[in-house]
């Protein structure tokens, strides 16, 4: 004899299983629908770049071959002449183009009046560019050196400028001027430029290069604006390994300058780069004679001892780490050091007097090599 009361149960169990059920469905439809419109939108972002990216290389209009007369002015970086392309609507996008010469590693582009059109392609309007004419000589022309620190490059500066070297370091860490610099190349200067402790907020970012000029007396700007941009050139080569080591432009101009500064003729940059790396891992302070030279604020054939207690963000016989910011500027070669160290078991090196560069791996064999190739010969 069946129970009513096991029945009713029996039914509102049913109920609410099957509401259950009802809900379930209802949850792995919510879920795959959300899961189908996130993938859509990724879809559709993924589409949209590649759509713009591929309709931003191709010509503007290729059907148009009007004649369009565009004027590439004498010193114009590729990013100037990118924007005055774009400007004139021979291409659409002026990033796009820029990364696609970066790309191609194309160069030589000429000053020059020229007439292109939007059915040109970009391989096109390079070659044209190329074939353009000096519109005059340049007045004159100057060349950072490797290793310069800002105090020296303000001299060879005032000495081809006729400004005065107290001009144009005023000028250089100028606020205002500095913050209209970080506006045109955000992916260079930041904000690290002005942590406390920094001497000169440009120290190490004027990239060591020949420039020329063709005005008799450019503007402050106009004359450290090739070198800000020759750097950023440089660092978008370096992009990726900069993201893979998290290291920062100003961290990576920090710590190549200290080897652009310990580096001879005959140095391996790379090992002096694993030295450093060697001793940042285990925790040991960088002890490089050059940042307590920096440190001083002069030079000196021999580094004292007394010398190496100078308190300073910069002596790094005082801190752990690199110094708060560059301490002269680097060229490429210190760089790739920088991103690329050598494999090594080094912790110690020393340069003899005939620029040979010893390595060693404990502090007693530093020593004996201390007394060989130094000591010894005093």
């Amino acid at each position: 004899m069946t129970s009513i009361g096991s029945d009713s149960n029996k039914e509102e169990f049913k109920e609410k299983l099957l509401e259950k059920h009802k809900e379930a469905k209802l949850v792995r439809r919510i879920v795959l629908i959300s899961t189908i419109v996130i993938f859509l939108i990724i879809g559709s972002v993924i589409t949209f770049g590649y759509l713009y990216i591929k309709s931003a290389l191709e010509p503007v209009d290729p059907k148009d071959k009007k004649p369009i007369e565009v004027t590439i002015p004498i010193g114009s970086s590729s990013r100037k002449i990118a924007s005055i392309l774009e400007e004139n609507k021979v291409i659409k996008d002026d990033k796009v183009f820029r990364y696609y010469v970066k790309f191609k590693n194309e160069s030589g582009f000429m000053a020059g009046d020229y007439k292109l059109n939007q059915s040109m392609t970009f391989d096109e309007i390079i070659a044209s560019l190329k074939s353009g004419r000096i519109l005059q000589e340049a007045v004159f022309s100057l060349t950072l050196p490797e290793g310069k620190q800002l105090v020296e490059i303000t001299k060879i500066l005032s000495e081809k400028t006729g400004y005065t070297e107290e001009e144009l370091m005023t000028q250089l860490n100028d606020r205002k001027f500095l913050e209209d610099l970080m506006a045109k190349y955000p992916t260079v200067l930041t904000d690290e430029i002005f942590q406390e402790g920094i001497r000169y907020p440009l120290e190490g970012y004027l990239y060591p290069a020949t420039y020329s000029y063709y005005k008799e007396k450019p503007s402050i700007e106009e004359l450290i604006t090739p070198m800000l941009e020759k750097t950023e050139e440089i660092f978008l080569v370096y992009q990726e390994e900069m993201i893979e080591k998290d290291m920062s432009v100003h961290q990576l101009l920090t710590f190549a300058s200290l080897i652009e500064e310990e580096a001879t003729q005959k140095t391996d940059r790379e090992k002096i780069a694993s030295v450093f790396y060697n001793r940042l891992d285990q925790g040991m302070k960088l002890q490089t004679d050059p940042t307590v030279l920096y440190s001083l604020g002069e030079h000196k054939d021999r580094v004292l001892y007394d010398d190496l207690e100078v308190e300073s963000p910069y002596n790094t016989y005082v801190i752990t780490g690199i110094p708060v910011g560059p301490i002269a500027n680097a060229g490429e070669m210190s760089i790739k050091a920088t991103i690329n160290p050598g494999e090594t078991d080094y912790l110690y090196f020393l340069a003899a007097k005939d620029g040979e560069v010893h390595y060693a791996k404990t502090l007693d064999e530093h020593n004996r090599l201390k007394a060989k190739y130094i000591t010894n010969q005093d």
